[in-house]
């Protein structure tokens, strides 16, 4: 195994821990979305692009019980890891996996989806407009493209948090877009004109507020170590050294500082959904 190859494991790892963790504390948003979803009929085939590993999949076979959904990605450690549940689930018989790229411009086959889905996935995309485009073909007259965009990373500290370095938590977010400043620019796009330009008509927007507190999901408090953790790494180098010294008492396993120690944590984030409909 080569180093980047090593790297890269261990970084969808990381990354498939968090979207398990979001999963988990955010499924009742998951399940309130798909009840929202301007369907008359209930899909019998769904497309999960970006599928992560299922966050989506698993609230769309929720909520459809005769659907099947194929699920896309390009991490085949997510792939795996969103098999595995499936067979956990007896779901397994429901579920296809495809491994591509959704940035280049032939895509698999995927079916003849009733509904396709794309949740916190469009914004990593190189090229969206591509992407859309593929999908609206893809779709059959009167399918629905459901897509999630999330306004920005979810906030776990309350804002004059910690003590010793009250706004930390935002200061670290600053630091980490300047840090991928030119990646991600897609991240809280409002696709509305995107998806019109595409050939999709907008039939319903919905913006959804997140406010979890951690006494009523026990996960929070692990979602926001894990999700501090990941920022760190990124900003360790653009934070100011008092910064960085802060963040690290909070994620010191040992320290009285550590994030899982803290009583007012709590989950607090934006999604916005839009459902489009191809009418020709």
């Amino acid at each position: 195994m080569t180093h980047a190859t090593h790297h890269a494991d261990h970084h969808d790892a990381g990354q498939a821990e968090i979207l398990d963790l979001d999963a988990d504390v955010l499924a009742a948003q998951l399940a309130e979305i798909t009840a929202w979803l301007p369907l008359a009929v209930p899909p019998r085939q769904i497309v999960d692009l970006g599928s992560g590993t299922g966050a989506g999949t698993f609230a769309l076979l929720d909520r459809f019980p005769d659907a099947h959904v194929t699920a896309v990605d390009s991490s085949a450690g997510h792939l795996h890891r969103l098999r595995e549940k499936a067979y956990a689930r007896g779901a397994a018989a429901r579920v296809r996996t495809v491994r591509t790229d959704l940035d280049e411009p032939d895509w698999p086959d995927l079916g003849t989806p009733d509904l396709a889905w794309a949740s916190a996935s469009m914004h990593h995309m190189a090229h969206p407009k591509q992407a859309l485009r593929a999908v609206h073909d893809l779709l059959p007259t009167g399918g629905l493209f459901a897509v999630v965009e999330l306004a920005d990373f979810p906030r776990f500290l309350p804002e004059n948090a910690p003590e010793d370095r009250p706004g930390l938590e935002e200061r670290c977010h600053a630091a980490s877009d300047h840090v991928h400043a030119g990646h991600l620019t897609h991240r809280g796009t409002g696709w509305g004109p995107l998806l019109t330009a595409a050939g999709f008509t907008v039939e319903a927007q919905r913006r959804i507020t997140v406010n979890i507190e951690a006494a009523t999901k026990p996960a929070v408090g692990a979602y926001a170590l894990r999700s501090l953790q990941r920022i760190r790494h990124s900003v360790a180098d653009a934070l100011a050294p008092e910064d960085l010294a802060a963040l690290d008492r909070l994620l010191d396993p040992d320290s009285p500082h550590n994030v899982l120690r803290r009583s007012d944590l709590s989950v607090r984030t934006e999604r916005t959904v839009w459902a489009a409909r191809r009418t020709a």
